[in-house]
């Protein structure tokens, strides 16, 4: 038998035997409850544990992905905080040239409501600029980006 030997708040001479044995009723229950949990997430994706700037980081690395290798090749990124139901109100959005990328989810007042940050954009662009856009409920963010001396390098952003 595979079991598990605990003690109870009484000390070693109370103690708390566990079968832990894979036919074990309660061991059962745990295995199903833990899959349960796993595939749960796994459904539901990575989007559950990212913020609303980490999700534009990963559309700015997609955008690269799409963006051609030859000298000032461009690409013009999208997104739209609100069709992810990130942002349902205005947000702003801070490109920062030192690597960093913050936005801000707004209620309709103009009081920020959530707010996220990352600099993982920054492996695959330059913002030689900082670029600080407020935007309208539901308005698309447009990123554009260029090819140069081999990096992607954001030239505006509107």
């Amino acid at each position: 038998m595979t079991s598990v030997r605990l003690f109870d708040d009484e000390g070693p001479a109370h103690p708390v035997v566990r079968d832990l044995r894979p036919g074990n009723r309660m061991h059962g229950i745990r295995s199903k409850v833990l899959t349960l949990i796993l595939a749960l997430a796994a459904m539901a994706g990575c989007d559950v544990l990212t913020d609303a700037a980490t999700r534009l980081a990963y559309d700015i690395e997609a955008g690269v992905d799409r963006l051609g290798h030859e000298p000032d090749a461009t690409y013009s990124i999208q997104h739209t905080p609100a069709e992810a139901d990130e942002c349902s109100g205005p947000y702003t959005v801070q490109l920062d040239k030192v690597g960093a990328l913050i936005l801000w989810c707004k209620d309709v007042s103009g009081n920020t409501v959530a707010s996220g940050s990352t600099t993982w954009h920054s492996r695959f662009v330059d913002t030689p600029q900082t670029h600080v856009l407020d935007k309208a409920a539901g308005t698309t963010l447009m990123i554009e980006i260029q090819r140069r001396n081999g990096r992607a390098v954001v030239i505006d952003a509107h």
